[in-house]
């Protein structure tokens, strides 16, 4: 009989003892067959660079290719049809393990910091800001360069992140993954969206202290202080420290577990503005613009005022493509008007999007009386923002399925009880984290009512998007 105990978190604040093994097992097997590990990374190197690269000095397929009969259809079903939408749900599910046995971005980069100058990490690269400035930066480039269409594009952006964590492993660290602990453009939607998973590494700290100080220690590449390790945003799930002084498991919890737990003094507030303006503003118009009636009736009333007044510039079309999309052959040429129009769109949604939330979590803050508590309040949202990530991605999904002649008469249900899903989970934290701040009923009814109000508008966004337009 397996008489191996680990950790579980029953309840937001719990643990209690339990006979389990195959979790830690299948944790301390990733620990011994590193090797292994090692090999898949590797080769998802050379399929990515394969995909990367090789479409981009190829002609663009005809309208007839077929993801089964043409390398450029491939590459871009499998990076933005599979990969994108599915590493997403794969954070919520699994925690970072994408990160870290998968990612071609951190096997270079920890290769390279093993090698290269190994300076030690500068103050300017441990800015709180990072994650939110280059995901905004990476969302709203690849708009303009239609990064989801072209492979030029999907070379210029996700190629220059590769180099990016390169050159970044190259100059700091040793043996570090630097560039995936605070410069990655996905690393914070990650780690957001990690906080969901119902399986992480969980450290006992009694356990921990109780071993010689003179045992070895776990050298971790995300750098991650292990025995103050207390959930699944910054671990990368790479099970080298499993089992190390009998105090790291993998193990279960309730997704839950992690948001409820935070406290005010806990949170970033980079983080929140990240999730706010990011994953819940930026990443919806730039999911929606493009079939947005308000933008094309925008865009033809400033271009009849521009010819109406002899104003041709922002007219022209003579932009290159790695600045805007340009591309004769297809058709498909973006104005500099097109470009700040896309600029626009995008950043009135974010600021609106995120405003209206985070008033809303002020005022709920306000009918609760705690200081901070809006910045808490906000990480009930993720399941929101991840589920919406996760919609807004499978739409090109649905797009190149249904144009290998797939009939999807299911989309429209499954996007309806996923949405319904979303609202649901992120109420139900809501709810949760407002009974643990101790108030009378009447003040939290009130803060759980304006919470939702904050919901409301990117969950009506995307009900627009799906059964209005």
């Amino acid at each position: 009989m397996d008489t191996q105990v680990e950790n579980v978190i029953v309840s937001p604040v719990t643990f209690i003892r339990r006979k389990t093994g195959w979790l830690q097992s299948f944790g301390d097997a990733m620990q011994r067959h590193r090797s292994v590990i090692q090999a898949i990374q590797w080769a998802v190197v050379v399929v990515y660079f394969a995909l990367v690269i090789i479409p981009a000095f190829l002609p663009l397929p005809p309208d007839s290719a077929h993801v089964y009969d043409n390398l450029t259809r491939l590459a871009q079903f499998a990076f933005w049809g599979v990969w994108w939408p599915f590493v997403m749900v794969s954070m919520m599910l699994m925690g970072r393990v994408w990160c870290g046995v998968f990612c071609p971005e951190g096997s270079l980069t920890e290769l390279v910091s093993r090698r290269g100058l190994q300076y030690p990490i500068p103050r300017w690269i441990r800015w709180g800001g990072w994650p939110f400035v280059a995901f905004v930066m990476t969302t709203v480039f690849g708009q303009l360069l239609s990064v989801y269409e072209y492979p030029k594009a999907t070379l210029l952006i996700l190629g220059g992140s590769s180099l990016m964590a390169l050159a970044v492993g190259y100059v700091y660290g040793r043996g570090a993954r630097v560039w995936c602990r605070y410069l990655c453009p996905a690393n914070g939607v990650f780690g957001l969206l990690a906080r969901l998973a119902p399986v992480h590494f969980h450290v006992d700290r009694a356990a921990w202290r109780s071993k010689p100080a003179s045992t070895p220690a776990a050298a971790c590449a995300t750098l991650i202080d292990i025995p103050r390790m207390t959930g699944a945003s910054a671990c990368h799930a790479c099970g080298r420290c499993s089992g190390h002084r009998d105090a790291v498991q993998l193990a279960a919890r309730s997704p839950n577990a992690e948001v409820l737990r935070l406290s005010p003094g806990a949170v970033s507030r980079w983080e929140v503005i990240l999730l706010l303006f990011g994953v819940l503003g930026v990443a919806l118009g730039a999911f929606q613009w493009s079939a947005s009636p308000w933008f094309v009736a925008l865009k033809q009333s400033i271009a009849t005022w521009l010819v109406a007044h002899d104003s041709y510039a922002l007219l022209a079309d003579n932009a290159p493509w790695w600045l805007l999309t340009h591309y004769p052959e297809a058709n498909d040429i973006f104005t500099w008007l097109d470009g700040l129009m896309v600029l626009f769109y995008i950043g009135t949604v974010a600021l609106v999007t995120g405003g209206w939330i985070l008033a809303s979590l002020w005022v709920a803050e306000k009918w609760l009386r705690r200081p901070g508590e809006c910045w808490r309040l906000a990480y009930a949202l993720i399941p929101l923002a991840g589920i919406g990530a996760f919609l807004g991605l499978s739409m090109l999904t649905v797009t190149l399925l249904r144009a290998e002649g797939m009939v999807l008469a299911w989309v429209l249900p499954v996007r309806a009880a996923l949405l319904v899903a979303a609202v649901g989970w992120s109420a139900w934290l809501a709810w949760r984290m407002l009974a643990k701040t101790g108030t009378t009923y009447r003040r939290r009814l009130l803060a759980f009512g304006t919470v939702l109000a904050g919901m409301a508008l990117p969950a009506g966004m995307w009900f627009i998007q799906f059964f209005v337009w």
